[in-house]
């Protein structure tokens, strides 16, 4: 099967959705699924207002048309909504080519917390998006329900996984700091909530990992705290399994792929009781979610790391490959894109 992914977040970001298409694509290849992109690279672009690190991208129709149809996919997913994604959203209705979505970014709060908009401006909008494809795909129960309940139609599960060969407890960084160390990672932007986290009063040290437009300010509101930049590969592997606790204080997160992460390097999570955290602790003695955080992160240090590894082991890419490749296959024949047997197909650059 051959299946073209649009998608706006794309390297050099360093994000959830780009780690999770990146391990989708190398697990599905296991399932004889043959997964390309259709990404940014190629198009011009802008940096994004209020954040210059990131860029978006300015696709024009015919380049679109001619990728899609070069690529000749049996199915098409559109991973974001941002201008790749209404591009090939519009390619496709224009065709009246039927395509799957994925829910993976919590866009309305994003925009509504740097501009002001109300976010049921921005609902209106993704589902306006969101409403044309066969399936809209999200991570967890609540975030179903919750989509569900703001009026989303056609929603199908896909979980996420871990890579647990990257991701493990050997070979801890070692950090000169004073312990216990409670450490967060991932964009340092005002959306993650980051603040929540190093305004508590708790013993060691609290760790951030991770860069962003926010950095700077919060290094010097927050000058007991230890900002290390960002970090990748087995670099970013051996820092989550010094940490003694993970801390995701995001309200905002679909899932938080980085919590599995965490876990399978044998580091507890501390959490709000939000989306994502409700679906991944849950219950599971591997975390703690708690409104006060200080509290879970306190208890947090009590759980198990063996358990938090064994946890980890359970929710492998190729589980969450099968589910995604099944949503596309139980769509078949009529209500997925067809292949272009007029072109010949080539991979697709960008």
């Amino acid at each position: 099967m051959r299946v073209l992914i649009a998608t706006d977040a794309w390297h050099p970001q360093v994000n959830g959705v780009v780690r999770t298409l990146t391990s989708l694509a190398k697990a599905a290849r296991a399932l004889d699924v043959e997964i390309d992109f259709l990404t940014p690279d190629g198009f011009p672009s802008l940096p994004l207002p209020t954040y210059p690190g990131l860029r978006i991208a300015l696709p024009s129709r015919g380049e679109i048309a001619r990728r899609i149809e070069k690529a000749a996919p049996e199915a098409l997913h559109i991973a974001t909504e941002g201008p790749i994604g209404w591009a090939a959203r519009a390619y496709c209705r224009r065709r009246k080519l039927s395509f799957t979505t994925s829910y993976t970014t919590r866009f309305p709060e994003y925009v509504s917390v740097r501009s002001g908009i109300p976010d049921s401006v921005g609902y209106a909008v993704l589902r306006h998006f969101h409403d044309a494809a066969a399936m809209t795909m999200v991570a967890t129960a609540s975030l179903r329900q919750e989509l569900s309940g703001r009026g989303f139609k056609r929603l199908g599960f896909w979980t996420r996984g871990v890579d647990t060969t990257l991701f493990h407890p050997d070979s801890p960084a070692q950090l000169d700091l004073p312990g216990p160390i409670f450490m967060t990672m991932g964009r340092v932007a005002v959306e993650k909530n980051l603040e929540a986290f190093l305004s508590l009063d708790l013993p060691g040290t609290k760790v951030v990992v991770g860069d962003g437009p926010q950095k700077a300010q919060l290094e010097k509101k927050y000058p007991d705290a230890v900002f290390l930049g960002e970090k990748k590969g087995a670099d970013l592997t051996a820092h989550l399994a010094a940490a003694d606790v993970f801390v995701f204080p995001s309200l905002t997160d679909t899932f938080g792929v980085v919590q599995l992460e965490a876990l399978a390097c044998g580091t507890p999570v501390a959490a709000f009781p939000v989306t994502g955290p409700k679906d991944v602790i849950a219950d599971h003695p591997i975390g703690a979610i708690d409104n006060d955080l200080r509290a879970a992160c306190l208890r947090a240090l009590t759980m198990s790391r063996e358990t938090c590894r064994n946890f980890a082991l359970e929710r492998s890419w190729e589980n969450s490959a099968r589910q995604f490749v099944g949503n596309l296959t139980s769509l078949q024949p009529s209500r997925v894109l067809r292949p272009t047997p007029v072109l010949a197909r080539q991979p697709v650059r960008g």
